[in-house]
C-alpha cells in the first residue's frame, strides 16, 4: 500500500530571524530538525516524501534532499500567491491542496518544524492501512504550548466513539490565558498532524475555492486546515478518528527553542 508523508515547509518564520528553522541542527548526531522528523516518519513505512515549498524554501530543500532520501522518492510542490493581491499564501488548506495531482494515495500531512515521534507516525499509518476513515492525534494543551510566546491550536471536541465532533482554531494560547480561551491543560488540541484518505484532497479543494471567492479582497485571510476539517465533519462529508496522547510534541518557534529541543530529543 502506497503512503505519502507530506511536510508543510513553504513559510519562513519572522520569529526565527528569517532562517529556515527546519534546518536547525537539533538531532543527536547533528541532524536537522526536518531530517530527524523524516528519520522517525520513514520507520512507519512511507513510500513517498512530499515537501510543500515556497519561494524561499524551494531551492534549499531541493539542494538538501534531491530526488530521494534513504531510498524513498522525494517530490516538491510549490505553494504560491499573488503579491499584488496578497501579503501571504492562503494558509494551511491551500498548502495541502497543492499536492493535488502529485499525491494519489492516502497520506499523512504535518508541520515541518515539529517533532512528533515515531509512535505518532506509526499510529496514523496503521490507521490508514486498517480503516476507511481519516485520523489525527489529540495532544493535551499542557503538552502543546511554547515557552517563548503564544501559539495557535485547533481545539477538539470528541464523540464517545473517539471520533472528532468539532474543531475550531484558537489563537495566541499561553499558559496564563487558558481560562480566557475556554481551555484547560487537559483539553485536546491539534498539532497539525493528520492522516487523510486521498479523496479528502478534492473535498478540501472545493472548500478552498469557495473561501477564496468569499475573501477575494482580503490580503491576509487564511483558509486554515482545522476550520475546514471541522466544516467537513459538520457537513458529514468525512469522519476523523482521534487518538489522544500524553506525549509532548516538540517544536521550534524561536532561536531560543533550539537548545531546549536538542535536549528533549536527546532524552527520547
Amino acid at each position: 500500500m502506497d503512503l505519502a508523508i507530506v511536510y508543510m515547509v513553504a513559510g519562513m518564520s519572522s520569529r526565527f530571524g528569517g532562517k529556515i528553522k527546519q534546518f536547525a541542527k537539533v538531532g543527536p548526531q547533528g541532524e536537522t530538525l526536518i531530517g530527524h522528523s523524516l528519520n522517525q516518519a520513514l520507520l512507519a513505512g512511507f513510500t513517498k516524501i512530499v515537501f510543500i515549498v515556497g519561494e524561499k524554501t524551494e531551492v534549499p530543500f531541493k539542494e538538501m534532499f534531491g530526488d530521494e532520501y534513504n531510498g524513498v522518492p522525494v517530490h516538491y510542490v510549490f505553494q504560491s500567491f499573488d503579491p499584488l493581491k496578497r501579503d501571504r499564501p492562503w494558509g494551511t488548506t491551500d498548502a495541502l491542496c497543492t499536492i493535488k495531482g502529485t499525491v494519489d494515495c492516502d497520506f499523512v500531512i504535518c508541520n515541518g518544524d515539529d517533532i512528533y515521534g515515531v509512535d505518532a507516525f506509526k499510529l496514523l499509518t496503521d490507521h490508514l492501512r486498517e480503516n476507511a476513515t481519516s485520523a489525527t492525534i489529540g495532544y493535551k494543551v499542557k503538552n502543546a504550548l511554547s515557552e517563548t510566546g503564544g501559539v495557535n491550536r485547533g481545539k477538539f471536541e470528541v464523540n464517545p466513539d473517539q471520533t472528532v465532533s468539532s474543531i475550531r482554531e484558537v489563537f495566541d494560547i499561553q499558559k496564563s490565558n487558558l481560562k480566557e480561551k475556554e481551555l484547560t491543560e487537559e483539553s485536546l488540541c491539534s498539532m497539525n498532524i493528520w492522516a487523510f484518505k486521498s479523496k479528502v484532497i478534492d473535498l478540501l479543494s472545493d472548500n478552498l475555492n469557495q473561501f477564496k471567492v468569499e475573501h477575494d479582497s482580503e490580503r491576509d485571510a487564511e483558509c486554515l486546515l482545522p476550520d475546514e476539517i471541522g466544516s467537513l465533519i459538520k457537513a458529514k462529508k468525512m469522519m476523523v478518528s482521534i487518538y489522544p496522547t500524553d506525549d509532548e510534541c516538540i517544536g521550534v518557534t524561536s532561536p531560543d527553542d533550539e537548545a531546549r529541543v536538542r535536549e528533549k530529543i536527546s532524552q527520547q
